[in-house]
């Protein structure tokens, strides 16, 4: 099963498979942030926050927003539902060949 493309064109498992990006996201999820204010939170410098940022935007999974001269981050909710779909597609499918099994096992 293939990881659908939100809008980018990278794969959001790749841009999740980093500590820092996944760490980007958990902030982001509580509120929109600017550069500035996301290095602040991590042991990186702002460079460093971009390049991660400009990965997790390639996957679809972040969004920014002018204001100003500053650009505020945000999630984008199709980028994080490409994901959600694509792992419950799988748990699905586990689920549905455990409760095939377990229906047809004898249990004496």
């Amino acid at each position: 099963m293939a990881v659908p493309d939100a809008r980018g064109s990278a794969d959001p498992f790749v841009a999740l498979g980093d500590a820092t990006r996944r760490e980007i996201l958990r902030l982001l999820s509580a509120t929109d942030m600017a550069v500035h204010e996301i290095a602040a939170a991590l042991p990186i410098s702002r460079p460093a926050v971009s390049r991660h940022l400009r990965v997790l935007k390639d996957a679809g999974m972040v969004g920014e927003d002018a204001q100003g001269t500053r650009r505020i981050y945000h999630l984008e909710e199709e980028g994080l539902d490409a994901v959600r779909a694509y792992l419950e597609g799988v748990w699905g499918q586990a689920a549905q060949r455990f409760t095939i099994w377990a229906e047809n096992t004898d249990r004496r």
